[in-house]
């Protein structure tokens, strides 16, 4: 077989009634049979808004406007999501040829689908019917009055519709959940094995040291002691992690307060001592809603992560960006590919520069600090810098008492 399509040809002598659309709705094409059912001329439709050209039959039970309503609902669904949208058997009457104001009843079970241009956009909607008059007609023919359509079949031939369409919803709702809980469970899971390697190594050191000390008399106590603290302090934070992330993921978050994120972070880092420098810069008045407890782990992990990066400085500045409060927290080191930005707020993902830094470290510290951010509204990201890691916090801005809606606000 050879030669080119017509596709003019063959949607013109489709064997279902078929407009094409713009999508605001102004039909652009017809073919034969829709032509042929309603007994027009492409000329009467062609250029005409699809609801100009196919009046409301003002007479119907309907009370008339409600099959406009759905078809209009579905198109401008179609617009919306880009997907197709099968409507429920309507009823919508077509006005008769050369008389205005006398409609015909029909029946018609509808789909309305989107034609996307080459760039990606929706060029054009496809309304395809299948009219089904005949059926209903022959249906209230041979049952008893007052039994079918009188009493609203094809309302309820929409009700099922509507119901098919929420069970599926519900279904695939029911599929995410279940998706949702074996992905937990499987992290969880992951967690556990990952946490029990991890508490492998400072266990081995205390027993190590404790079975030295044991066997050789003349070991100094103190420095026996020293090696075991430093392998207590080492199970500390491997279990600190891991009670915070099981209640980031188990708990509702914590009651917020409202904090001055600028004097929580000047008061933080006079609190502790670090290796590197810190230079901060800090505006007064950005309050956030947030608790104090949870802040202090989040700036914690970035703080601990940019120490174990930094070449000699640490940057810690605190802005006001409404509706947003920014925290960011910048070291001078190697930085972050770009490749591994995201990758890095991952649960266990180590690069190859934390590995050598910090051979021991759990990979939890910057996951934990993405997941507070998260529970309280805000976002945590790495972000380009020229120097080195830049990370950038945004919490939203505690909404002042004066601004709370209902209040007066003037004298």
């Amino acid at each position: 077989m050879g030669g080119e399509v017509d596709y003019e040809a063959v949607f013109r002598a489709g064997p279902v009634l078929a407009l094409v659309l713009t999508p605001d709705f102004v039909i652009v094409a017809v073919n034969d049979v829709c032509l042929k059912a309603i007994r027009r001329t492409r000329d009467d439709l062609v250029g005409r808004n699809l609801f100009a050209a196919f009046p409301l039959n003002p007479s119907t039970v309907d009370p008339g406007a409600q099959s406009a309503n759905a078809l209009r609902a579905s198109l401008e669904q179609v617009v919306a999501t880009g997907e197709p949208d099968v409507m429920p058997l309507q009823r919508y009457d077509v006005e008769t040829p050369g008389k205005p104001g006398v409609f015909e009843e029909r029946y018609w079970s509808s789909v309305n689908i989107p034609v996307f241009g080459p760039g990606g956009a929706l060029r054009w909607i496809l309304l395809s019917s299948h009219e089904v008059t005949g059926f209903i007609q022959t249906m209230r023919r041979y049952g008893e009055p007052g039994t079918l359509l009188d009493a609203g079949l094809y309302a309820q031939a929409g009700e099922l519709h509507n119901l098919i369409e929420e069970l599926g919803k519900a279904h695939t709702r029911q599929l995410l959940t279940a998706s949702a809980l074996r992905a937990a469970v499987q992290r969880q899971r992951q967690l556990v094995l990952d946490t029990s390697h991890d508490l492998r190594n400072p266990i081995a050191g205390l027993l190590t040291e404790l079975e030295v000390a044991l066997s050789e008399p003349g070991v100094q106590p103190q420095q026996v002691l020293r090696k075991l603290l430093r392998n207590v302090e080492r199970l500390n934070e491997i279990v600190t992690d891991v009670l915070d992330l099981a209640r980031l993921d188990t708990a509702a978050p914590s009651a917020a307060e409202t904090v001055d994120l600028g004097a929580f972070v000047a008061e933080e880092l006079g609190r502790r001592v670090l290796a590197a420098t810190v230079v901060s810069r800090i505006e007064q008045d950005v309050v956030v809603p947030a608790p104090r407890v949870r802040l202090a782990r989040l700036l914690g992990n970035l703080l601990d992560n940019a120490e174990r990066h930094t070449s000699t400085t640490i940057e810690v500045i605190v802005t006001a960006d409404p509706p947003e409060a920014v925290l960011e927290v910048v070291d001078d080191g190697p930085g972050i590919p770009p490749a591994q930005r995201e990758r890095i707020f991952e649960r266990r993902y180590r690069g190859d520069d934390a590995r050598r830094r910090d051979p021991g470290g759990t990979g939890l510290g910057l996951p934990i600090a993405r997941e507070i951010a998260q529970a309280y509204g805000g976002r945590l990201e790495a972000a380009d810098h020229p120097t080195g890691a830049c990370f950038v916090l945004r919490l939203p801005l505690a909404v002042p008492p004066e601004a709370a809606p209902g209040e007066p606000t003037g004298g």
